[in-house]
């Protein structure tokens, strides 16, 4: 039996592994890839049966912890956003090396546009240069069928399977037609060879062949997959290679009915021999493709023969920023004037009506009041410099605080203030959030620490993940211990909460630790807003 349920993309992809017989699920929060685990959590199924889906400490974490349930022989998946797998980058690529035993599926969200984010990388380019399959949905019904089959891929093909979403589709929603009846998990069992899970030298060398040899195989799969299809077209004056939820834009610009030949790519290693049957019935390609031109590239090495290529790489795709139908109803009219039945469509741009309106600390955040107190302490020194980090107070660098100079990736407040200590700048100030400080700032602490580095670090503590919508915090309530643990002067390691009554108070506080000649932490501590508001509803209710 199925029913039909109206769900998110990530939602979608979250109940088809459940009932796909999925065993543990690890991610760390990131938009637009949050909603995966969150489903899991709260879905009834996943509850009774036990499912793992706690909150990891960072993805690099997420990814070891799935693939230490894939060698037991279970079925397990990590989520997470783009950069993200950045993070994850070290077991992710290992993973090729070992395979996979228990079917394990990596999610990656891809944020084109940067809603969220801090670029547009394409996770495509991971799993190419892993040399391991990916799953790309184009519909919210494939990415709930994509999870059963992905599971079944990385079994039958011993490897890890890469599934890329982009914002669209995680945060938009449709009907989705799921089973009644999940299927049973698997019994716990381990690797035939559980020699290539351990990756010393002489048996990487070895794997290595194998992964090599195996490429074949993988784009078998990939020739022969369901989500791979080659649609017949009259007019072949082009023809159009579309992947992922580009190919559900195209579909809408034709009403379903393109007129030129049509190639939808949704597993990769690419199948070529798909392409060469569209390259050589076709006068002229054109590749639509959401995020950077990841196939247009490959085309042009393999088959760049004198045929026009059309795409982000010739100008006539849009390179920059998400696709739309819109967007590649002009990509095909400048390609082909004269096409025939294409849908009437409006070009959107800014509206002149709608005035934007800028992100800004919700009012009553305790991160406000630390900008308060640290702009005011600053105000004295002749060049002060402050280190921001990945967060809600990453909103401190606009008006009306102004705080931050930086902001690169999770963790490199701390790490980017003493690399500007060690350069002779003074004062020298980071600011990271409590889970940012768990995610990947202890390390960093531990190098300013060891060398006593004349800085000083607040840890705004908000006793949640506010960024991304609440989730669990590792920190909560050890971050004195974990400090105090890596061995920071117990004499330079306070604690304030940050309360507009107390915004005096901190002030003279950040004072006497940007004075102290050595390494100082501040903790501000005052639970995320948004959280408290929550939280009250609950004990009412």
């Amino acid at each position: 039996m199925k029913t039909k349920r109206l769900l998110l993309g990530d939602e979608a992809f979250a109940l088809g592994a459940i009932n796909a017989g999925l065993s543990g699920a690890y991610a760390y929060p990131g938009t637009p890839s949050t909603e995966i685990l969150e489903f899991v959590q709260k879905d009834p199924v996943a509850r009774e049966r036990g499912i793992h889906s706690h909150w990891s400490s960072n993805e690099k974490t997420a990814m070891e912890e799935a693939l230490g349930m894939s060698f037991c022989g279970k079925r397990s998946m990590t989520s997470m956003k783009h950069v993200g797998l950045n993070v994850a980058a070290d077991p992710f690529v290992n993973s090729a090396m070992t395979g996979a035993n228990g079917g394990l599926l990596v999610v990656a969200a891809d944020d084109p546009s940067m809603h969220s984010s801090q670029n547009e990388q394409d996770s495509r380019f991971y799993a190419d240069f892993a040399m391991i399959p990916l799953l790309e949905p184009s519909s919210q019904q494939e990415a709930y069928d994509m999870a059963a089959y992905g599971f079944e891929l990385s079994e039958r093909l011993a490897i890890p399977v890469v599934v890329r979403f982009v914002t669209r589709l995680s945060h938009s929603r449709a009907v989705v037609e799921c089973h009644d009846e999940p299927a049973p998990e698997n019994s716990l069992h381990y690797p035939a060879n559980p020699l290539q899970w351990v990756l010393m030298p002489a048996m990487s060398k070895r794997r290595n062949r194998q992964l090599i040899a195996d490429q074949e195989s993988f784009e078998r799969a990939s020739e022969e997959s369901p989500f791979n299809k080659y649609i017949e077209g009259a007019d072949h004056r082009v023809g159009i290679v579309a992947s992922g939820v580009a190919f559900n834009y195209l579909m809408e610009c034709f009403d379903g009915n393109p007129p030129f030949p049509v190639l939808k790519i949704s597993q990769y290693p690419l199948p070529k021999k798909s392409l060469r049957r569209l390259y050589d019935s076709c006068d002229s390609l054109l590749v639509l493709e959401e995020g950077q031109p990841v196939i247009e590239r490959q085309l042009r090495g393999v088959f760049d023969a004198g045929k026009k290529i059309y795409g982000k790489l010739s100008g006539d795709v849009v390179r920059d920023g998400e696709l739309s139908p819109d967007a590649v109803r002009a990509s095909i009219l400048k390609v082909r004037p004269d096409v025939k039945g294409l849908s009437e469509g409006a070009i959107h741009g800014d509206s002149d009506v709608v005035v934007s309106r800028p992100p800004a600390l919700c009012p009553g955040c305790g991160h406000r009041d630390v900008y308060a107190a640290l702009n005011a302490a600053l105000a004295e020194y002749e060049s002060p410099k402050v280190f921001g980090d990945i967060g809600c107070y990453t909103l401190g660098f606009l008006k009306p605080f102004s705080a931050i100079d930086t902001c690169v990736d999770m963790g490199a407040s701390i790490t980017m203030a003493k690399g500007a200590s060690d350069a002779g700048q003074f004062p020298a100030v980071a600011i990271i959030g409590d889970s940012t400080f768990t995610h990947s700032g202890m390390t960093g602490l531990l190098d300013a620490i060891n060398e006593d580095t004349s800085m000083l670090v607040i840890i705004s503590d908000n006793l949640t993940t506010g960024m991304t919508g609440g989730q669990d915090s590792q920190g909560t309530g050890k971050l004195e211990e974990i400090c105090l643990g890596l061995g920071a002067n117990p004499a330079h390691v306070r604690t304030i909460d940050s309360l507009p009554k107390n915004v005096e108070e901190m002030k003279q506080l950040f004072k006497e630790e940007i004075e102290h000649k050595g390494l100082s932490v501040v903790i501000s501590r005052r639970e995320c807003i948004q959280t408290a508001r929550r939280h009250a509803g609950a004990k009412k209710a």
